[in-house]
């Protein structure tokens, strides 16, 4: 919580530093930057909406619950509410890979 807070009162400042804190170095960042040059407004709406998403996002995937991507947002951080998710399996056979057979009923 106190950590939102802070990141709000970051972006009410300085808008790109919100979206790089949020986003990371990446094209939301750029369309930021963009913005915010263009027009100081447009650079709050576009930092506000990211930091939305990102917020929303976070807490459905502490919920269990999965919404589609949401527009205009490029950052795969955001889109998943800071958690990345890979899954690797070693090759059968493999350190570290279960025996043949292995789960199988």
């Amino acid at each position: 919580m106190i950590s939102a807070i802070l990141l709000i009162i970051i972006t009410i400042f300085l808008p790109p530093v919100g979206v790089a804190l949020t986003a990371g170095c990446g094209a939301d960042l750029c369309i930021n930057i963009l913005l915010t040059v263009l027009g100081y407004f447009p650079g709050h709406i576009h930092a506000f909406y990211v930091e939305y998403i990102y917020f929303k996002k976070r807490d459905e995937a502490r919920a269990g619950l999965y919404s589609p991507d949401a527009p205009g947002v490029y950052s795969n951080r955001v889109q998943r509410g800071g958690k990345q998710y890979v899954v690797v399996q070693p090759a059968p056979g493999a350190a570290g890979a279960p025996p043949p057979g292995y789960g199988t009923v």
